[in-house]
């Protein structure tokens, strides 16, 4: 049998609605099986778009834009369904403290590469836990929100001193399911996700080394946003320790 969402929604419901049918389709897990290969198929374009980031052959700030294309297109319902959220990640108990990271494993898909360019977790956090201000060194990463509300803000980084990174804010709004954001080493360098509800989840994806270049360490780093305040909107922000920010922020 094959039968996907938009043949079975033209349908008439008289002609589809038998036990004997939905019994099967269940059995056989049609819809699922549909939407986990729709889910696949995001990011297989997604891992095409960071393999030609990798290869220089795109620019960062052009991988956001195209990302955030992207992310524009995925049906959320087909993401969960293909990392099994419902099963697997809403049954994890979020940290006191920061967010707690999970590493679903991507079943076999077809269409879904089974080697990834980029690096993938499931940030699941309680209310008013933050995935805390940090900014990255010669990175290229991605948010999608999965469930729940947060209040997301992002910052260029506009210099780096020895004890603090100059800063601008770039948004400052409320995140809710499906919605999305990216950040490279020349946009939206900074962010701090925190979280408004009970609970709540975000898709991230990374990719590593995207300046082959670059005399950088690469990772995150970390500092406080509510620095002194400086002309043309910009920010003093010191440079904080895993501990310190996780003390502020966590």
């Amino acid at each position: 049998m094959s039968l996907n969402r938009r043949q079975f929604a033209q349908q008439s419901l008289g002609a589809l609605m038998t036990y004997s049918l939905l019994e099967t389709l269940f059995t056989r897990d049609a819809f699922g099986a549909e939407m986990r290969q729709l889910a696949a198929a995001w990011l297989k374009d997604l891992n095409e778009l960071s393999q030609d980031l990798k290869a220089e052959k795109l620019s960062q700030t052009d991988w956001q834009k195209k990302v955030d294309e992207l992310s524009e297109k995925v049906d959320l319902k087909d993401m969960l369904a293909l990392i099994d959220f419902e099963k697997a990640i809403t049954k994890v108990q979020p940290p006191e403290e920061g967010e707690r990271s999970l590493h679903p494993k991507l079943p076999q898909v077809e269409g879904l590469p089974t080697n990834l360019v980029f690096g993938h977790q499931v940030f699941v956090l309680g209310k008013d836990r933050s995935v805390v201000p940090h900014g990255h060194n010669n990175m290229a990463t991605a948010f999608l929100i999965l469930g729940g509300t947060f209040q997301g803000r992002h910052y260029d980084r506009l210099e780096d001193g020895d004890d603090h990174y100059i800063i601008r804010p770039t948004i400052d709004r409320s995140f809710g399911p499906g919605e999305h954001s990216t950040v490279s080493d020349f946009k939206d360098n900074i962010h701090w996700f925190q979280a408004t509800s009970d609970r709540a989840y975000i898709f991230n994806i990374h990719v590593m080394n995207v300046n082959p270049g670059s005399k950088q360490r690469t990772g995150r780093v970390y500092l406080d946003p509510n620095g002194e305040k400086l002309s043309d909107g910009r920010i003093k922000a010191k440079k904080l320790t895993t501990k310190e920010v996780y003390k502020l922020y966590g």
